[in-house]
């Protein structure tokens, strides 16, 4: 799970899940990070709006958000309901949600260029951990390598 902002630059840590776990119950732990670097390099983050996939749809993850003054902007998970939640109507604007198309999405496909994260070979998470962390600041730098 990684954060990048409207320049596809990857703008804190990320948390890794093992191979064969979903990364949205440690969605907590990598906003309490992603803050804490934001707050370390001087970037006020209040008000901004967080998009995220319908995997993220949870009172606990809106909660956090809504939490550290931010607007949540998560897809509802129907999980297989016929009919909306209940309770008041989420905040969702599809033309902010489709514009992370040209973000993240494009930072995950530069990450499937390296050829060694595409597949995972790496079994020790420490040795994954430090080569996505390469890969991203790599793929960081080329604003400051452009000619």
């Amino acid at each position: 799970m990684a954060f990048c902002d409207r320049n596809c630059n990857v703008i804190s840590p990320f948390i890794t899940a093992p191979g064969n776990r979903n990364e949205s119950p440690l969605f907590k732990a990598a906003l309490s990070q992603m803050m804490s670097t934001a707050r370390t390099i001087g970037i006020d983050l209040i008000g901004t709006i967080v998009s995220l996939d319908g995997v993220y749809d949870s009172r606990e993850n809106r909660k956090a958000i809504f939490n550290r003054r931010m607007v949540p902007n998560i897809n509802e998970n129907l999980r297989g309901r016929k009919t909306p939640k209940p309770g008041p109507k989420r905040l969702f604007d599809s033309s902010i949600f489709q514009e992370r198309f040209n973000t993240i999405e494009r930072v995950f496909a530069w990450e499937d260029k390296f050829k060694r994260l595409l597949l995972r070979f790496e079994r020790i998470s420490k040795l994954h951990y430090a080569l996505k962390s390469l890969a991203y600041t790599m793929i960081n730098l080329r604003h400051f390598c452009q000619g």
